[in-house]
């Protein structure tokens, strides 16, 4: 079954506020607070109320009570009930798959709202509703694939949360950082996030609480763990048959079909994906039926129930195209070109794999063209900032040169002649520092992958042909990392340990399951640090071959990364043999190469700190217990670099 990545940000990601009370009981009590309103302002209050109980059950009506909220708002210039009704009509634009219309409604409450917290910044009612429009961005952001402006505008959200110590914005907020480094195949810094949001969640009785402990599950039964997965789903199951829920639990349902489906019980993953698709289409959820149908359709396929599947993708299909949604697209066009292929309809197979593959083409460039939007943006406005403060330079150049006379200027053109002299100096001086940098890393690329080319060798000759076949896929996906990342000057702190965690498990499966491996990262490290690419995997790679490897048993590899007096720290140690041993064994070896990953890292280090002015350093020690040798541990502390 696909995996439900993106739904997972859909659903628990739009929880940006409370559930309240009974939802029933609260429309009845908010119709009669309506009827019995003589002021226009409280009415405009019932009416937003009104809007946000129904988002849950009857989108049609909520979005009519936000339209009414918003006109009479309009009417009497009541401010704050404008700009929430405005997102409500947002929060209705993202349940039905409008990103766009979406965006544009909460970037106006934004505004709406920043100028009321301008006016009254000590209002937690203003702030709150700033929060909600950020966290609310994050959301969409999400959806349309931009994850850094999707965390920028939960970390807004974040802190203007704690600011009013609202502990359920503070829970929702950590969740939906969570689900984004989940969307970015970061489960452990993901899982962190949860954690936390569950806590805080248990201690106020918030009622996503069964949301968080959902995405929980999730990340176990990603990583193959299935018994914590299932305590996590029935843990949240349970719970959301107290709430009103009724997307959260859809979602539920959706999860244990995939559940079902790993465990090889067929029947109940059947029985799931069917309540997860009643649901979503009672409350008109195209966006989840559309991944419903699709589960069942492949179910079915794999069943080969074939005359039940066409429908049921066609359907997916349908939806997806009515919303948008690229990456259903994707897989349903895929779907019914294989049960057109079974059917003997090559004309019609063939028709849809071609939009299987547009449409696989299409997510693959989104990204990359983002990536250069944004570039060009700040390209765009470097250049007329540099523009705007050379013209300020040269008005003001005249004007002093009209006052002091012509001495005076003789004196500053000569000023600024020796200044541009030394800047054109320091500028190449870092300029012959930044292509050095490059040098040394397109050495190092080379090295990386000739180490990685002869380790595959060795594992076709010592394994044979299935296990390589194996292999190959995961150096390919590596390769992919290592290429996609070698051009830059830093790389995210998550995409440097998915590239070492695929390693990892390269070397692995290479020395049959030889050594274990943990990869930690502190709260401290933000999500925006970088560091170099390509340089902590030269010292995992000794610490497998000279430490472990030598090692009579399995051992186990750490790599942590936290920050400690205003410098990145990042720890490979290992419970091998130890440096002194390990050089005994080499000199009694015949060496094939001479390995220069070391001496091209600290080669790196040193024109690091020449061009930024900051400290880096390296430190290799080995390490005892009680006189005897337990391993090697290298410490390197890098100065803090932020990813543009």
């Amino acid at each position: 079954m696909k995996t439900s990545v993106k739904i997972v940000l859909y659903y628990s990601l739009l929880l940006t506020v409370g559930l309240g009370w009974s939802q029933q009981t609260a429309i009845d009590s908010l119709k009669k607070v309506l009827n019995a309103s003589k002021v226009d302002t409280a009415k405009v209050n019932v009416y937003n109320h009104l809007a946000f109980e129904f988002k849950e059950s009857n989108i049609d009506s909520s979005l009519n009570y936000a339209l009414k909220a918003e006109k009479l708002a309009n009417k009497i210039q009541f401010k704050n009930g404008l700009a929430n009704a405005i997102v409500n009509k947002g929060n209705v634009s993202i349940i039905l798959g409008k990103y766009d219309e979406a965006k544009q409604h909460f970037e106006k409450a934004k505004d709406l709202f920043k100028s009321l917290v301008n006016e009254d910044d000590g209002n937690k009612t203003y702030v709150y509703g700033l929060a909600r429009c950020y966290s609310s961005l994050g959301v969409i952001y999400s959806q349309q694939g931009n994850y850094y402006e999707s965390l920028n505008n939960y970390q807004n959200g974040l802190k203007l949360y704690q600011k009013i110590n609202n502990k359920t914005g503070i829970s929702k907020s950590y969740n939906n950082l969570g689900i984004v480094y989940k969307s970015r195949s970061n489960n452990i810094k993901a899982l962190e996030y949860f954690k936390k949001a569950e806590k805080i969640q248990e201690e106020i009785g918030e009622q996503t609480l069964p949301v968080t402990l959902t995405n929980i599950g999730v990340i176990y039964f990603e990583g193959n763990k299935l018994e914590e997965a299932k305590v996590y789903y029935t843990k949240a199951e349970k719970l959301f048959s107290t709430t009103q829920n009724d997307r959260g639990l859809a979602l539920l349902m959706n999860y244990w079909g995939d559940y079902y489906i790993k465990t090889k019980e067929s029947a109940k993953a059947e029985t799931y994906y069917q309540k997860s698709l009643e649901i979503y289409e009672g409350i008109q959820n195209k966006f989840g039926a559309a991944l419903a149908l699709y589960n069942l359709g492949t179910l079915y396929f794999d069943q080969k129930k074939y005359e039940q599947v066409m429908p049921l993708a066609s359907k997916s299909l349908d939806y997806a195209r009515e919303i948008g949604a690229l990456d259903q697209i994707y897989h349903s066009e895929k779907l019914l070109s294989d049960i057109y292929e079974v059917n003997h309809q090559p004309e019609l197979a063939l028709e849809h794999y071609k939009k299987y593959v547009t449409a696989r083409d299409s997510l693959n460039t989104m990204e990359s063209t983002k990536k250069f939007d944004r570039a060009e943006m700040d390209f765009e406005y470097k250049k007329r900032e540099a523009l705007f403060q050379e013209k300020s330079k040269r008005q003001n150049l005249m004007l002093i040169c009209s006052i002091v006379g012509t001495l005076l200027i003789v004196g500053l053109i000569f000023l600024v002649i020796n200044r541009q002299q030394v800047k054109r100096r320091l500028t190449l001086q870092k300029e012959v520092a930044e292509y050095e940098q490059k040098a040394l890393h397109l050495q190092m690329n080379p090295h990386f992958v000739f180490n990685c080319l002869g380790s595959i060798s060795s594992f076709i000759v010592q394994n044979g042909t299935d296990s390589a076949l194996k292999y190959l896929s995961k150096f390919s996906k590596l390769m992919r990392l290592t290429l996609e990342y070698s051009k830059d000057t830093l790389i995210p702190i998550d995409k440097e340990i998915e590239s070492l965690q695929n390693y990892l498990e390269l070397e692995q499966l290479r020395f049959h399951d030889k050594f274990d491996f943990r990869i930690e990262s502190s709260e401290r490290v933000e999500f925006n640090m970088g560091l170099p690419p390509l340089l902590i995997q030269p010292f995992v790679e000794n610490a497998i071959l000279h430490g472990l490897v030598p090692k009579e048993g399995n051992g186990t590899i750490y790599v942590d990364f936290d920050v400690d007096n205003g410098q990145l720290v990042c720890t490979i140690s290992d419970d091998g043999i130890g440096i002194t041993k390990s050089a005994s064994i080499r000199e009694n070896s015949m060496k094939a190469h001479k390995s220069m990953a070391l001496e091209i890292t600290k080669k790196r280090l040193e024109i690091m700190e020449a061009t930024i002015s900051k400290s880096a350093q390296i430190e290799i020690k080995e390490l005892e217990d009680n006189n005897k040798v337990v391993g090697t541990r290298v410490t390197l502390r890098l100065p803090i670099q932020y990813i543009q």
